[in-house]
């Protein structure tokens, strides 16, 4: 009897696990992850977070999203606003938004990544791209990165995905308008080297004309003062001179000066 027993409780483990291998009413939500259940075609009105959830084996069964953080490294090419081809290197971060992982699946299905957020990350930087001239793109980089990534996030919001950050990494050119943009500043460079040697020597001519406006303005003044001023006169005459009496003199006078002899 006991042998019995055992054997039925033997077979009854076997059908069980009989039973769990072929219809599998066990699902398990790993983390980072929701479950979809799906009902005889009929998607769940919820999403179905991490844990273990149990199906009815042949009518329910549950499809697992990512919801994680996905991280995509894309190289696509666009046009600007001046018609240069440039191969625009970026990366961007996204990731289903959890809570509407049912939504998503009703609408879409699992293949959301090519179906909607590439359509749409392509689309916008082609047009962001495309209404900077070539050269100011480079240097106004930050700035487009910035208006791509508002528009992908205001977008996408509503279509059920989160767009975290988006950044260009690299702009390519082809080699002859980059040799032509280096050029232009090589270029510019040497006009500004040049214009600031202009404003140097237009400079030092100003300063020049200055001192010499001056100096003519003190001489003016000197001899006007000279003019009206004997005293100043043989003043100015003994400052300029060294010392020496003349070798030849008529008379006993001693030059420059007016001494009066007293009686």
């Amino acid at each position: 009897m006991n042998k019995e027993k055992q054997s039925l409780i033997l077979a009854i483990l076997i059908l069980f696990v009989i039973f769990v291998i072929f219809c599998n009413p066990v699902a398990i939500v790993g983390v980072g992850q929701r479950g979809v259940k799906v009902t005889l075609g009929r998607v769940s009105p919820q999403s179905y977070q991490e844990g273990v959830h149990f199906v009815t084996p042949f009518i329910s069964k549950i499809k697992v999203m990512d919801v994680k953080t996905q991280k995509v490294n894309i190289t696509t090419e666009v046009y600007t606003k001046d018609i240069q081809q440039a191969r625009i290197s970026y990366v961007i971060n996204y990731n289903l938004i959890p809570q509407y992982a049912h939504q998503m699946y009703r609408e879409v299905g699992m293949d959301y990544v090519d179906n909607i957020l590439m359509p749409v990350v392509e689309g916008n930087i082609k047009d962001v791209i495309g209404r900077w001239n070539a050269q100011d793109l480079v240097a106004n980089r930050a700035a487009a990165t910035a208006d791509i990534l508002s528009k992908l996030q205001n977008q996408l919001k509503s279509r059920y995905i989160n767009v975290s950050s988006f950044q260009i990494i690299d702009i390519d050119y082809s080699d002859v308008f980059e040799k032509a943009i280096e050029s232009k500043v090589t270029a510019e460079q040497e006009a500004l080297k040049a214009k600031n040697k202009t404003v140097q020597v237009q400079e030092e001519a100003r300063q020049k004309l200055i001192s010499a406006q001056a100096e003519a303005q003190s001489m003016k003044i000197r001899a006007t003062a000279l003019s009206q001023n004997k005293a100043l006169v043989e003043y100015e005459a003994v400052k300029k001179w060294d010392g020496k009496l003349p070798e030849y003199m008529l008379g006993n006078s001693v030059p420059f000066i007016n001494v009066s002899a007293k009686k």
